[in-house]
Order: structure tokens, then C-alpha cells, then sequence
């Protein structure tokens, strides 16, 4: 009697869970019906969609372009970074032959200084023909964007971080630096001589 009881216990619980399922099941189906866009709410949808697709496609042919053109302006920026070294090895000829004591006002070294510039003259003129242009900088203030400071140099004349020494000339191509001027920019000496003379009061105490 008991195990038939269990058993009748357990076919009314299965049941009961049968029936809690059935009724989930078709819950779901009435909150899917529910669901369900109307044909103007899926037509919206769409353009939506579509919308999308082409703002993402226009965005991609955007950055296909920039990148092409890119590709076009500055595809020789690193030949003509390293094309600078010639200007750089020209420079340093020119002032090992004008401070050689042998060479000096011999008619070789001016016709090899002439030389010299006529190349320096066509190596400018080429860049130029490029977009590649040098960076004016003496007497105007340091700009980090630009310039890169080397040395201080002492100068009551001029306003402090103002360009008074060139040491090697920088470029630009197009609108992008293609390397630093590296120069030396002024500082005042105002407190040196201060203390100079103070140095030299003492001394006459």
C-alpha cells in the first residue's frame, strides 16, 4: 500500500511539473506574439539598419582616401629624411677645406668651394621641387614643435629662449617636420655680472 502510494505521490508530481512547463512554454509563445514589430516597425528597422551600412561604408571610403593621399604626399618622407646627410656631409666638407691652413687662399679650394655651393644651390633646389623646405629659425623664439635646444648661450641683447645660434638646419615636408633645427637659444647674464661685481667689491674691502 505505501509503495503504491509513493508511486502515485511521484505521477502527481511529474504531472504537476509537466503542466508548470506546458504553461511556461506557452507564456513564451504570447510574449514572442508580443514581440512580434508591426510591418511599419520593421520597414523603421530596416532603414535603420541600412542607414548604418552606408555611414560605416562612407567612414571606410574616408579613411581609404586619407590613407591614399598619405601615401602620395608623404610616401618619401624617409628618402628624403636620409637624402638630408648629404647637405649635413657638404656643410662639414666645406668647413674642414676652409680651416685647412695648406689650402688656404690657394685658387683649388675657391674653385672647390665654388663647386661645393653650385651642388649645395641644386640639392636645395630639388627639395623645394618636393615641398621639402628648409626651417627658418634665427632670432625667433624656440618652439618645441620645431626647434631643439642644444646649448645656452649668453645674450643681454636678446630675449631668453630667443634662437641665436643655428647648429643644424631643419626641414619640413609639406606641412610635417622632417626633422628638429637644432640650435642654441639665448639666456641672460644679468645675475653673472651681479655677482662679478660684488666678487670684485669684496676683493677691494
Amino acid at each position: 500500500m505505501e509503495k503504491e502510494k509513493n508511486l502515485n505521490q511521484e505521477s502527481k508530481i511529474l504531472e504537476s511539473s509537466e503542466d508548470k512547463n506546458k504553461v511556461e512554454d506557452q507564456t513564451k509563445l504570447n510574449t514572442e506574439e508580443e514581440k512580434e514589430l508591426s510591418p511599419e516597425e520593421k520597414i523603421k528597422e530596416l532603414e535603420d539598419k541600412i542607414t548604418r551600412t552606408f555611414a560605416e561604408m562612407e567612414n571606410q571610403r574616408r579613411r581609404f582616401e586619407k590613407e591614399k593621399n598619405d601615401a602620395f604626399e608623404y610616401g618619401g618622407f624617409a628618402f628624403a629624411k636620409d637624402a638630408l646627410n648629404l647637405i649635413d656631409n657638404l656643410a662639414r666638407s666645406k668647413l674642414i677645406l676652409e680651416s685647412d691652413e695648406k689650402l688656404k687662399e690657394t685658387e683649388v679650394l675657391k674653385k672647390t668651394l665654388e663647386h661645393l655651393d653650385i651642388i649645395n644651390k641644386d640639392l636645395f633646389s630639388t627639395f623645394l621641387k618636393n615641398n621639402i623646405k628648409p626651417i627658418d629659425c634665427l632670432n625667433k623664439k624656440l618652439d618645441p614643435n620645431f626647434h631643439q635646444a642644444m646649448i645656452e648661450i649668453e645674450d643681454n641683447q636678446k630675449e631668453p629662449g630667443t634662437i641665436v645660434q643655428e647648429i643644424q638646419k631643419g626641414f619640413m615636408i609639406k606641412d610635417r617636420l622632417l626633422r628638429p633645427s637644432l640650435v642654441g637659444v639665448s639666456k641672460k647674464t644679468e645675475k653673472k655680472v651681479e655677482k662679478d661685481k660684488q666678487n670684485k667689491e669684496n676683493l677691494n674691502k
